[in-house]
């Protein structure tokens, strides 16, 4: 069979159904990956070329997709099956349609990853609190006037935060490695947290217990039960004056989750094993572990997800129960008692979707259809199951509501949302942020908790989508509310008296975050230009990162022109230069954390220069396993003035050789690599910015010349919604904040044309696109833009030679020519052997900022000028540095030592 036959079978048999957002001009970027295959026949047919005949298939038949030579599973044709029956062991199957969901590639969606961390927690209707991926606690909460965000992050010793609870009133927070801890007030109402050890006998030592998971009673007693790591059943009554129990385990089996706790009857527990059976706990019955028996023959079929169950009562009579779950293999099952028996009802999975997740909601009365559930995918999507009493084939093709998901964001997978009010629901994403599914003029970012109404659907009102942002710790834009007085306060906000910005206006709705697409293999504008997608060669390597700051105002690095590394150093108020040996000649240098520098040398290994005791070592992270060859890196080491702070998951970025993103674990020391690979369709140039201007988040510009990101929590690209006739220069820019309280800022580029490109975002306005253009009619900027001084000065070099300096001067941005510093040498007669070397104006090497008000230049001649700040918008050369690698020897013997 060729290559031709399926996708001609493809065209033939199956019907594409797609919609696309006109929202952003960029058609051509938005995602192709939410196309979905409906299939309409039960009979297919393959062209055998040989026998020149139709033959018909036999199901199951995978169908590919090939792009550029890479092939992957597009659809998998199955047989359905439908029925309706009742087994002998009280077994009811509602119209399943077989499609081995559980098989890798049979699904026409991609599968997400599961997202371990992200938790959601209602504790009252004005205040969720979310762990993000990050491990990061925070909660939205209504301050009368707007939904404002506070940080209630773990102490760094605790590690990653997985859940919140709420007993009593008391907040307690379960971490990644199994520890409790409990929020408590100091003296001065400052909220803390402080470990909260399970102790089982007061007076014998204390005994380590790994927690995975609990869940809050749904009787008055409002007890806590959590499932340990090996498995067993936990009891935690009260908060203030703890007394814990150890239920133990079912026998011969564990306990991997709660499903439920005393929704049914107070005291009654239903858990599922790792085997995925279903066994209730009950401690007033003897023995009070009970396993729910399957249908024989049916266990792996009806293997249990460690999931938390939804419980609906008297769906079919005024006594009956039924406990919602899911199976491994992804599909809702229903565990139903109706006149003191109970049955298995399997209710199945929308066609070409697995299910990995449930979200309860309040019975609705006043609805048309009171039962309904909302359920998640594997491939992101949520579907809402309206819950039929009673089997009825006219109902089937209704039963299923696809909701769909937020444009360019899948809902997170194995998550559940929550029910913010009736008409409203909070979903996590997999992207860090949240998203409100309301019903049309019912939710959103804008509005608080609404007085209960009738939810009854009209025809006119449905289900839509609203995104809210999560703060920078997830690698977004969202900021934490202050303690001062006004619409932001953490507590109570109150209108802005200064007559800026309406509440109203205070951010745009869910249409600003459009500006972050989801790329794919198709994205490139120019696919046909293939021979454009060139990495920088190794002289545009040594203009950008020939130097390098490595203590302010006392050290610095230089790579010369033949490959040697020197470094500037002030030992006792006296400046000169040390010469670094190698083996090997180095490129570049790419980077700078706690006091080792990162370079790469002429055949693309990363080298670490550090010292180590009295002595000075190199070490090759090429070398170490799974090493990557380099050919660039960020273009800033922080910002000036403020201590670095050292967090575990501290690394460095670089650009491989192939266009693809690399990640170097540098914290403690535990160096690791990691491959990020680069956005589909797409290598990348380099890197604009690495978590300077938003943690977390690395921006880079593809070779086509197109802005990325990379969130270094969800491992997710993102691709910035341009202008087509915008095309950005594929050098580093940089970021530009005057504040880290706020996420107020901008990126600085260059356009492929020469002129300045301005990329800003504020909680306002969202993300703007704004271009500087040239300082001058006649002069193009050339090299890359900065270094920048607080937020307000921006650096640039033109091709005349001179730099240039963009700064702001109340709010208007304005261009000054800043020339190139002056020496005697520049008037000498022109046939001065001194003269014909030197050469005072700046070339187009990227300069580094040497402290809080001085920068670093290099001049054409091979030597460095220095400029210094004398006041906003107003700089002077302050002086002019030798180097080794110059032929223009002015100043540099009074300078230069071995």
């Amino acid at each position: 069979m060729t290559a031709v036959s399926p996708i001609f079978l493809l065209c033939v048999v199956l019907s594409l159904s797609s919609t696309v957002d006109s929202d952003c001009y960029a058609s051509r970027y938005l995602r192709q990956g939410d196309r979905e295959f409906e299939q309409k026949n039960k009979k297919f047919f393959e062209f055998n070329e040989q026998s020149n005949t139709w033959v018909e298939v036999e199901l199951p038949y995978d169908l590919f997709s090939c792009i550029n030579g890479a092939c992957k599973v597009a659809y998998s044709i199955q047989e359905p099956i439908t029925k309706i029956r009742e087994g002998e062991e009280g077994v009811v199957v509602v119209s399943v349609e077989k499609d081995t969901l559980g098989k890798k590639g049979s699904s026409s969606y991609g599968i997400l990853p599961v997202r371990k961390r992200i938790s959601l927690r209602k504790m009252s209707e004005v205040s969720v609190w979310v762990t993000g991926e990050s491990g990061s606690i925070y909660e939205r909460f209504w301050n009368g006037l707007r939904w404002v965000i506070a940080p209630h992050e773990l102490p760094l010793f605790a590690g990653y935060a997985v859940s919140v609870f709420m007993i009593n009133h008391t907040i307690l927070a379960l971490s990644e490695a199994g520890q409790l801890y409990q929020m408590q007030l100091t003296e001065d109402s400052q909220p803390v947290w402080a470990e909260f050890v399970p102790e089982f006998d007061r007076g014998a030592s204390r005994e380590t217990v790994q927690l995975d998971s609990g869940v809050v009673s749904n009787d008055n007693d409002r007890r806590m039960y959590f499932c340990t790591k090996n498995g067993q059943l936990l009891e935690l009554l009260g908060a203030d004056h703890p007394r814990w129990a150890n239920h133990g385990r079912p026998p011969g089996a564990n306990v991997t989750a709660i499903t439920d706790a005393a929704s049914v009857r107070p005291g009654l527990l239903f858990t599922v094993s790792g085997a995925g059976d279903l066994y209730e706990y009950d401690p007033t019955t003897k023995p009070p572990w009970k396993k729910h028996i399957h249908q024989q023959g049916s266990v792996g079929e009806y293997s249990l997800a460690s999931f938390k169950a939804c419980i609906i009562h008297s769906l079919i009579g005024a006594h009956s129960v039924s406990l919602f779950l899911l199976t491994k293999n992804g599909e809702l099952i229903e565990r139903r008692m109706h006149q003191r028996k109970w049955k298995w009802v399997v209710h199945g999975n929308p066609k070409g979707h697995r299910l990995t997740s449930i979200t309860c909601i309040s019975r609705d009365e006043t609805n048309e259809n009171p039962n309904s559930l909302f359920v998640t995918t594997a491939a992101g999507f949520v579907f809402e199951y309206h819950i039929q009493n009673y089997p009825d084939r006219d109902l089937e093709e209704r039963k299923w509501q696809n909701h769909n998901h937020p444009p360019y964001a899948k809902v997170a997978t194995g998550k559940s949302g929550l029910q913010l009010q009736l008409g409203r629901m909070i979903f996590p994403l997999d992207d860090g942020r949240l998203a409100e599914l309301h019903l049309s003029s019912l939710g959103g970012e804008k509005l608080g908790p609404n007085p209960p109404v009738s939810t009854r659907r009209k025809p006119s009102i449905k289900y839509v989508w609203s995104l809210l942002d999560a703060p920078e710790t997830e690698g977004w834009n969202a900021e934490y509310c202050t303690e001062q007085s006004g619409p932001t306060n953490c507590i109570l906000g109150t209108k802005d008296e200064t007559g800026d910005i309406p509440v109203s206006r205070w951010r745009k709705d869910s249409k600003t975050q459009h500006y972050y697409l989801s790329p794919e293999a198709d994205s490139n504008p120019n696919p046909g230009d293939q021979n454009d997608n060139v990495i920088p060669d190794k002289w545009d390597i040594k203009k950008l990162f020939r130097l390098r700051l490595m203590q302010e105002e006392k050290s610095f690095f230089l790579i010369t022109e033949n490959n040697v590394i020197f470094e500037y150093l002030n030992t006792e108020n006296t400046w000169f230069w040390l010469r670094h040996e190698h083996s090997t000649g180095i490129e570049g240098a790419v980077g700078n954390y706690n006091g080792s520098l990162f370079v790469v040398d002429e055949d693309g290994s990363l080298l670490i220069r550090e010292r180590s005791s009295s002595d000075l070592t190199w070490i090759n992270c090429t070398a170490l396993r799974r090493g990557k060859q380099v050919i660039a890196g960020p273009p800033w080491d922080g910002a000036l003035g403020q201590a670095p702070r050292a967090k575990p998951e501290d690394s460095i970025f670089f650009v491989s050789k192939n266009g693809r993103l690399l990640q170097f674990t540098v914290a403690l020391r535990k160096f690791k690599w990691k491959d990020c690979r680069n956005p589909p369709g797409v290598k990348i140039a380099s890197i604009v910015d690495q978590e300077g201007f938003r943690g977390n988040i690395v921006f880079v510009v593809g070779q086509n010349g197109r802005l990325f990101q990379y969130n270094k929590v969800t491992e997710l690209w993102h691709q910035h919604c341009q202008s087509q006739h915008l095309v950005l220069s594929r050098l580093p820019g940089t970021a530009m904040r005057s504040s880290m309280s706020s996420s107020k800022g901008s990126l600085f580029m260059l356009s492929e044309d020469g002129g300045l490109v301005e990329y800003k975002w504020s909680s306002m306005e969202g993300w703007n696109w704004i271009e500087h253009g040239p300082p001058d009619t006649t002069v193009v900027l050339v090299g890359a833009p900065g270094p920048c001084f607080g937020g307000n000065e921006l650096f640039l070099i033109g091709s005349d030679g001179n730099v240039y300096l963009r700064y702001l001067d109340r709010g208007e941005w304005k261009w000054r020519d800043c020339g190139f510093p002056y020496t005697a040498y520049d008037e000498t007669d022109e046939e001065d052997v001194i003269d014909r070397n030197c050469d005072s104006k700046v070339s187009n090497t990227r300069p580094i900022p040497f402290s809080d008000d001085s920068v670093i230049f290099e001049l054409r001649d091979g030597r460095l000028g220095e400029m210094r700040r004398v006041e906003v918008g107003n700089w002077m050369w302050s002086r002019v540095i030798g180097t080794p690698s110059s032929l223009c020897v002015t100043n540099f013997w009074a300078s230069w030592a071995m």
